[in-house]
């Protein structure tokens, strides 16, 4: 094969990325969880200037305002639209403020955890032999736990505080980006384009993250978007035990647990309305995540 020839032959995966963002643009359920993807971040991203007030500045929060049913009138004359918790704080002020945490917190988390496990599979891919051995066996060991487990231990030992959550989150989660990833490079290790760019005596390094890693890629954009989902299901579950972020960060979990007491005494508002954006959020990333999957692997789809 011709140097011409084997160049080009290293570069289908930017063909395919092509491919997949037309698909995408081409479904409509696509269309519509990707556009409430795009509203539900625009949201956490510009809280500060739609929040009607800042529920966690104590000079704006009055007691007095404890407790308001959906539509009243707080005590500085703005309308409580999704009503007023125990402390006074405006309910659709806490939630904009909350999905700003917990979005943070689920991404930061997933580029952590991709970057990490992207390493750690396409070493073992690559070199294979004793250190894929080694390496799939610590992977192995990681899936192994209950991710919810890991994540309360490695909580009980570093603490709260949002850095503390997305490092929990993420060592729970590179185990399953190294996986996917190597399972990815193995099939791409048998392709002509890899054996081109080898006889070419190409660095490894060049081979690994030139050509191997963006023909693997397609796999860890779905395995990302899911596993953000995934993240921020973890996170609400362990603010709402009340070992994730602290009391002053609000997130999703958070505000369902600070309104769980208040459920029999007919304030159900505190803690319906954060879970109907907490499954509103992670219903569209998955089904958005759904859809690329069956784009990218049509098989699933059958």
């Amino acid at each position: 094969m011709s140097n011409l020839n084997a160049m080009s032959a290293v570069r289908p995966g930017k063909e395919r990325i092509s491919k997949t963002m037309q698909a995408l643009l081409s479904k409509p359920t696509t269309l519509i969880s990707g556009f409430l993807l795009i509203l539900i971040v625009a949201s956490a991203v510009f809280a500060p200037l739609i929040a009607p007030t800042n529920p966690y500045d104590l000079s704006t929060v009055s007691i007095l305002d404890g407790r308001l049913e959906p539509g009243e009138e707080m005590f500085d004359g703005t309308i409580a639209w999704l009503g007023t918790d125990g402390a006074g704080r405006d309910v659709l002020s806490s939630i904009l403020y909350g999905l700003r945490t917990s979005l943070t917190v689920a991404i930061s988390s997933a580029l952590v955890a991709l970057a990490i496990g992207l390493s750690v599979g396409l070493t073992s891919a690559f070199y294979g032999g004793r250190i894929d051995a080694f390496l799939m066996r610590v992977v192995d060991i990681q899936l192994s736990f209950p991710a919810i487990l890991v994540a309360l231990v490695l909580l009980a030992l570093l603490g709260k505080g949002i850095d503390k959550v997305i490092i929990a989150l993420a060592i729970v989660q590179w185990a399953l980006y190294a996986r996917t990833v190597r399972a990815a490079a193995m099939v791409e290790r048998r392709k002509e384009y890899f054996e081109a760019a080898t006889c070419l005596e190409l660095s490894n390094t060049r081979i690994i993250w030139k050509h191997l890693l963006p023909n693997s890629v397609s796999s860890l954009i779905v395995l990302a978007t899911l596993q953000t989902a995934h993240s921020i299901s973890i996170e609400a579950t362990l603010s709402f035990l009340g070992v994730g972020v602290p009391i002053t960060e609000p997130s999703l979990g958070s505000l369902i647990s600070n309104g769980f007491d208040y459920i029999l005494s007919g304030a159900y508002w505190i803690t319906f309305f954060p879970g109907i954006m907490l499954l509103a959020t992670v219903a569209a990333i998955n089904i958005f995540g759904d859809q690329l999957r069956a784009i990218i692997n049509p098989r699933l789809s059958k």
